[in-house]
């Protein structure tokens, strides 16, 4: 079976493959949501067939491994959903729909997931219950379980595997619904009363940030190339307060640009030789 870091990898390497060959979000999140999917079913198909070496492989597994596959397919498939419902681009039925929708997620946390002992459990870290959570067919149902746990794939599932997704799943979903609703006020609530950062601010274009950042991805240089457009993107809104807006798009468009494709990138690199040049 694959590492973590490994799925990890390769889920991003998917994800940028994805966002660089379709313009829309809606077209990434649905070829993401068969892309997961799939790699969902072929995880079980394995585990099946060749199982787990002992309890540490199958703790590490359902704890961890398939949370990360699951939690993103719940996302992606989350978000081409709302999408694909959105009823209009901007304006206040925009933003009343958005907020209608995080209400409606902030309210599934608190009734299926804030209030369980599982939830403090994951949440503080401990790994003294694991193999109570985290090892199959030792669901206890005298803990008042969700009617679902009758459905689920036993030897798949542990339960409780499905509900570190969706805790996962409803981190990623809040703040691509708080980004709706007021990308501005949602950067800058990041930085709470961060003070020291308050005089710095993008004083270029937007199209020039988006340059910046497709270049620092490109070349791998943020994580070693492990973190995604999307994560690099909300590190440059915060710390400019700027909201970016579809950088995907905007890249696209990039692509398209009548003679140099990275004028801002040339005019870094003019700029920066003048400034040798002076200390000469």
């Amino acid at each position: 079976m694959k590492s973590l870091n490994s799925i990890i990898s390769e889920i991003r390497i998917k994800e940028d493959q994805v966002s660089r060959e379709t313009l829309h979000l809606i077209d990434e999140t649905y070829q993401m949501t068969l892309y997961l999917k799939e790699l969902l079913n072929t995880t079980r198909e394995h585990i099946l067939k060749e199982g787990f070496k002992n309890e540490t492989d199958e703790i590490e597994f359902f704890r961890n491994i398939k949370p990360q596959i699951l939690g993103q397919l719940i996302y992606y498939n989350e978000i081409f959903r709302i999408e694909t419902i959105c009823p209009v681009k901007d304006g206040k039925m925009y933003q009343k729909f958005f907020m209608g929708q995080l209400q409606q997620l902030k309210q599934e946390f608190k009734e299926h997931i804030y209030s369980s002992h599982f939830y403090r459990y994951y949440r503080s870290g401990r790994s003294d219950r694991d193999q109570e959570y985290f090892i199959r067919g030792k669901i206890n149902y005298k803990d008042g379980l969700n009617s679902y746990v009758f459905e689920i794939d036993h030897q798949f599932s542990t339960y409780y595997d499905s509900k570190v997704a969706r805790i996962l799943a409803n981190e990623r979903i809040y703040n691509y619904l708080t980004t709706k609703i007021n990308p501005e006020e949602s950067t800058c609530l990041l930085l709470h009363s961060a003070e020291s950062t308050k005089d710095i601010f993008w004083t270029d274009s937007k199209n020039a940030l988006i340059e910046l950042i497709y270049a620092l991805h490109a070349s791998g240089v943020i994580s070693h190339g492990k973190i995604g457009i999307r994560k690099i993107t909300l590190v440059f809104q915060i710390l400019f307060r700027i909201p970016l807006g579809d950088v995907h798009h905007s890249f696209h468009r990039m692509k398209d640009r009548a003679g140099t494709r990275t004028s801002f990138l040339d005019h870094l690199k003019s700029s920066l030789e003048q400034y040798m040049d002076k200390g000469l």
